[in-house]
Formats: structure tokens, sequence, C-alpha cells
């Protein structure tokens, strides 16, 4: 299969080049200097002509809290960007897959969110993905909603736990958002396999398994650095304003396809990725 990447150089698009690296298939991974997914025309004439067999959006605006102030921006790209891959995609008879997040719902829920239930997201980010969930859906594509996503590449909790350990005696988590740490990586697996997969188009959950608050996540970050995990204080979303609000209750079920092994597994696998050679005092 041929296979396109938009968002080139993203922590989740450098892990599915990796991982599609290794099959031997043609790969191309584009970033917005090569392709702004932003130009209808643009997309629909380099899809026309590259005839992918899949698509795999890592494209996106993932300022959760500036898109608060900049929505139309972040619609943009999240939302009308999705439409014109998803219209591309379906005039050259390929397979789209879009990324999306937890904050399409508002974390109301006593359980796990299903594919099928109700969204509602609570900021302007989950709003613009929510738009663009729907035009992939409106033109036969699958949307992989995640959530909590981690990386070897580029800004994300782990990394800065990682260096706020060896930086502070102390560090102040929320405990009140439960969520699914998931690895980029898993995640990667997860795209190319549903990419390749004899599946209906739809809503499909990929989340590593079980869950837990970003104060536990933490809590096991210490503990894999050999640092005490009573530094890690617990503190209510409340002693943190952000511009956006972030749902309670980020956990999805994964009722189809293939389900991602548990969270803490996966910690433990990726951490000599993550860490590799840095240096991190913890005392």
């Amino acid at each position: 299969m041929r296979w396109l990447i938009t968002g080139a150089g993203g922590m989740l698009a450098g892990d599915v080049l990796d991982r599609l690296t290794r099959t031997g298939e043609p790969v191309l991974a584009l970033g917005r200097a090569e392709l702004d997914v932003r130009d209808r025309r643009a997309v629909r004439e380099f899809v026309a002509a590259y005839r992918p067999g899949a698509v795999i959006n890592c494209a996106g605006w993932t300022a959760v809290d500036d898109a608060e102030t900049h929505e139309a921006e972040a619609l943009a790209v999240n939302g009308h960007a999705v439409r014109w891959l998803a219209e591309a995609c379906e005039g050259a008879g390929a397979r789209l897959l879009q990324v999306s997040t937890d904050y399409v719902f508002d974390g109301a829920a006593a359980g796990p969110y299903g594919e099928d239930d109700p969204t509602g997201p609570l900021n302007a980010y989950g709003r613009t993905k929510l738009v663009g969930e729907l035009a992939a859906l409106d033109h036969g594509q699958y949307v992989v909603r995640t959530a909590w996503l981690y990386g070897a590449r580029g800004t994300n909790f782990v990394r800065t736990m990682i260096r706020l350990a060896g930086e502070r005696p102390s560090v102040d988590v929320v405990d009140d958002q439960r969520g699914q740490p998931t690895w980029a990586a898993d995640l990667a697996g997860s795209l190319v396999g549903l990419a390749r997969a004899d599946l209906p188009p739809g809503v499909y959950h990929a989340t590593s398994a079980g869950e837990t608050s970003w104060h536990g996540f933490a809590r096991e970050i210490f503990a894999l650095l050999g640092a005490d995990p009573e530094r890690v204080r617990p503190v209510p979303t409340g002693d943190f304003p952000r511009p956006a609000r972030r749902p309670a209750n980020s956990v999805l079920a994964c009722r189809k396809g293939e389900p991602i092994r548990h969270w803490r597994e996966a910690l433990h696998a990726a951490w000599p990725v993550l860490v590799g050679s840095r240096q991190c005092n913890v005392a």
C-alpha cells in the first residue's frame, strides 16, 4: 500500500513514519511547508496525483488553551482541512484516518465513553475537533479518538514530569481528572492496523487499557525515575485555572478494533525510549 502522513514533524507522525518505514512500503510524510492541509485545491491535487491507499492525518491545532482565543484558526486546521482531506480521499478511493480526541466529550459521564456516545465538548479545541470528525464521517472515512498522548518527540506530560523531578523538591498534579495515558508508538500501531483492517468506516477509540489520574500517572513516572512518588502532591483542578476547561472523565471505551495494552505496561516499555541518555537529578 502507498501511504501518506500529514503533520510530519509532530510526535505521532514521527512514530507512524517509523512503523511504516520498517515495512518497506512506499510512504510520504509531509509537513505544512510541503502540503498545507488548509488549502483545498492543493490537497485535492496532491492526493489525486500521489494516489495513496491510506492517509493518516496527524496535522492539527493542538494548543488547547490558545484555541480559546484563536478558534477560527484552530477550526481551519482541525475542521475545514479534514473536510478537504476527506473529499480528496473519497475521490481517490483512499482510506482517511482522522486522529481525534477525548475532548469531544464533556467528561460528566460516570463511566467510560463509547464510540457512539453523545458528544459535548467543553472547549474550543474540542469543538473544532468535532467538526473534523463529522467532516470525515460525512465522506465515509475513519475517526480515531485517543487521549493523554505522550512520546519521545515534542513536549508532553512524561517529559515535563521528568524535567520537574530534577528541578523541584515537590510537584503539584491534579487528581480529579481521569484518563488513559497512551504511548504514541502504540497508537501508531493501531492506526496502521486499522488502515489495513477489513472494518467499516466510523468512529474508533484507541487508548491504552486501564485508567488513572494525572496524579497517579505522575507518581508512576517518579517511581520509574527512582524518585520518591510522595514528592507528587495531589491537588484539585481548581488550583490550576486554565483558559480551556478540561473534562473530568477522559476515559474511552475501546469496543471496536484491536485493544491497546495497559497504560502502565506501555509506560514501562516506552521508558528506555523516553529517557534515553537524559540525565536527571532526582535526589
